[in-house]
């Protein structure tokens, strides 16, 4: 994340934690944790909370964004989006509404709970597992490219029983083989 993003970042994460909205950070802002940073002009989260709860939070992020007014569909898990755009910036906020989706329940259940780097802020964050499993679903290339950093990176302290479990599941498996195959090794 670029040093001009993270006041905004600050200001969400302080938010979640003043409304004690119950969330999880995904995207870049996870991977970021168990793989190789990379910079991103977003902040993409997934909140377990009615309209009231959201509303709560929109309103302790103050007037620092703008809401746009038209929540729009995410399609790999089939829930509501709410986009923030910061005034006066290109950064934007994505905020997801926790769906019935099997394994969004479960990274949702599984998630961390971290002092993340530079935000002095507890948020809570997808496990290594669970970004990988999420971001095989999207296959941009940015998120391949994040999957075989988190690999590269955790190796051996992932739990591959998971990870195939939810690759089988998800059609992905081939994929996730693929690319850690295409890790070289370290010596």
């Amino acid at each position: 994340m670029s040093e001009d993003h993270i006041p905004h970042v600050q200001l969400v994460a302080q938010a979640l934690q003043a409304t004690g909205v119950p969330h999880v950070l995904v995207g870049s802002m996870s991977s970021n944790v168990h793989g190789v940073a990379r910079s991103t002009k977003d902040l993409d989260l997934v909140v377990q909370a009615d309209r009231v709860g959201v509303d709560r939070l929109f309103a302790a992020l103050g007037g620092t964004f703008d809401l746009d007014p038209q929540a729009s569909f995410e399609t790999v898990t089939g829930t509501l989006r709410h986009v923030l755009v910061a005034k006066g910036g290109r950064f934007k906020v994505e905020i997801f509404h926790l769906s019935q989706d099997p394994h969004d329940q479960e990274r949702f259940r599984r998630r961390l709970t971290v002092s993340y780097p530079s935000l002095n802020a507890q948020v809570s964050i997808l496990t290594a597992e669970d970004v990988i499993i999420t971001k095989l679903r999207w296959a941009r290339s940015k998120d391949l490219d994040d999957v075989r950093d988190v690999l590269a990176v955790q190796g051996d302290t992932l739990d591959w029983e998971y990870l195939h479990l939810w690759t089988a599941t998800h059609g992905t498996r081939a994929k996730l083989d693929e690319i850690r195959a295409s890790i070289p090794p370290l010596d």
